[in-house]
């Protein structure tokens, strides 16, 4: 499969000698650029993901009349944090 490229971006020079001094060794600015590139997509997938949930949940709840409270919410999202941290310090 052949590779495509991006549109070329100008940056001013300060910004660009920014990104260079955060290099890693060995990594080039392409392969820098790419991988910010890659994250910021799938962050964005991400991202849309959660509000389709959370718009499926409000039609849903909207729908059955069945609401849950944030405090009870947030409590059990806490209880199932601290069970799962307890279970990975176990191990």
């Amino acid at each position: 499969m052949k590779t495509a490229t991006f549109p070329s971006i100008r940056v001013e020079p300060a910004f660009r000698q920014q990104a260079e001094n955060v290099l890693g060794e060995e990594e080039t600015l392409s392969s820098f650029i790419e991988t910010a590139v890659a994250e910021a997509v799938e962050r964005r997938a991400m991202q849309k993901e959660f509000l389709a949930r959370g718009l499926a949940s409000l039609a849903q709840a909207e729908r059955t009349g069945s609401y849950h409270a944030a405090a009870d919410v947030h409590k059990e999202a806490a209880e199932r944090i601290a069970a799962a941290r307890g279970k990975k310090s176990e191990k």
